[in-house]
């Protein structure tokens, strides 16, 4: 929303609107502004969810292996978890063509014990705000 419809909302002037933002920014709060494209449209369809287990640790392994994931532009996603794995990552891509580009990409530089993936029939919430 515009600044403007923002400090209406809240019931501030433009201005005092404009410094709290800005101080929002400051403390790290507010963290970035971006315009959020549909990934259809785009044609970006598939979704695809995938879990990785690995028998390395070192803290070596785990910046290499960090830098190829995120190298990676179809990857959007990128945690480290517990539980049976010990990453996950959430790629958005055009196909499955497409999708075994990127797995082949993933796999190729990096020794990984175990790769799951699981594809999105629907996305039912997507890119939700945070709650305040």
């Amino acid at each position: 929303m515009s600044q403007r419809e923002l400090a209406e909302r809240v019931g501030l002037s433009q201005n005092a609107c404009w410094r709290r933002l800005r101080n929002l920014e400051a403390q790290g709060i507010i963290a970035g502004r971006r315009t959020k494209l549909d990934r259809v449209a785009l044609g970006k369809k598939l979704v695809v969810f995938t879990m990785l287990r690995t028998r390395r640790h070192s803290i070596e392994w785990l910046s290499t292996f960090r830098n190829h994931v995120t190298s990676i532009p179809d990857i959007v996603d990128f945690y480290r978890i517990g539980g049976d794995y010990d990453y996950m990552i959430k790629i958005v891509t055009d196909d499955m063509t497409s999708f075994d580009r990127v797995y082949q990409q993933l796999i190729g530089k990096i020794e990984l014990d175990a790769v799951t993936s699981y594809f999105a029939m629907e996305a039912i919430l997507e890119d939700r705000p945070i709650p305040l």
